[in-house]
């Protein structure tokens, strides 16, 4: 059983929220390909909320901070992103509950809970090419590495490369939910942008796992 703090949590909510902010051009030029070209400035607005109210958000337990910012991603971020991602990080909070530290377990179980609230939120699946499709192998991933001897930072890297193929494998598929199922045909050659980002944003976790400050 791997476990982490409350301070681990807080450092991967912060660099997502990073990785949003600094990705805006990349994420909304690969969603101009198929769709409207604002996920990257939908996502980059709201998660520019969430760095700049770091301080305020309340902090009595984890899942207190997860529901502040999932509050602030819903009403921050516009399109269907907001509904989906602030759904994602209140489903989150809800299954973390009242624990103070946070075991991989517990990880897995918000990410599964997570996933099951974008997917009633989105009326979507796996296969549907949306972030789902990347979602859901890493998540399976980490809960069948959980069993080995990995710390954190070896956990995190599984994720990371786990998402970034479940990504890339969205290529060839047509997008089923979203804007970009209005194009048909035209979404297949290019990889979903919600699928891309959550494996961007993994794999920045991976990487600044063991070079983190005490800013994160």
């Amino acid at each position: 059983m791997s476990t982490t703090t409350a301070d681990d949590l807080e450092f991967v909510v912060r660099t997502i929220a990073r990785t949003a902010v600094d990705n805006e051009r990349a994420f909304s030029d690969l969603d101009a390909v198929a769709g409207d070209g604002d996920f990257g400035y939908s996502l980059a607005r709201g998660f520019e909320i969430v760095l700049a109210d770091w301080d305020t958000f309340d902090r009595e337990t984890p899942a207190t901070f997860l529901k502040k910012v999932a509050m602030v991603i819903s009403k921050r971020v516009g399109g269907t992103s907001g509904p989906l991602w602030g759904t994602a990080f209140l489903r989150a909070a809800t299954a973390l509950g009242e624990r103070t530290d946070v075991s991989g377990e517990d990880a897995v179980a918000m990410l599964r809970a997570a996933t099951e609230g974008i997917k009633a939120r989105g009326r979507s699946d796996v296969g549907d090419k949306t972030l789902l499709d990347a979602l859901v192998p890493m998540t399976d991933a980490l809960e069948q590495a959980l069993s080995g001897a990995g710390g954190p930072a070896e956990l995190a890297g599984i994720a990371a490369s786990t998402a970034r193929k479940a990504a890339d494998a969205t290529t060839p598929m047509q997008a089923m939910r979203g804007r970009q199922s209005y194009t048909g045909e035209r979404s297949i050659g290019s990889p979903d942008p919600g699928a891309v980002a959550v494996a961007v944003m993994a794999e920045r976790v991976a990487a600044e796992w063991n070079s983190r400050t005490d800013e994160s």
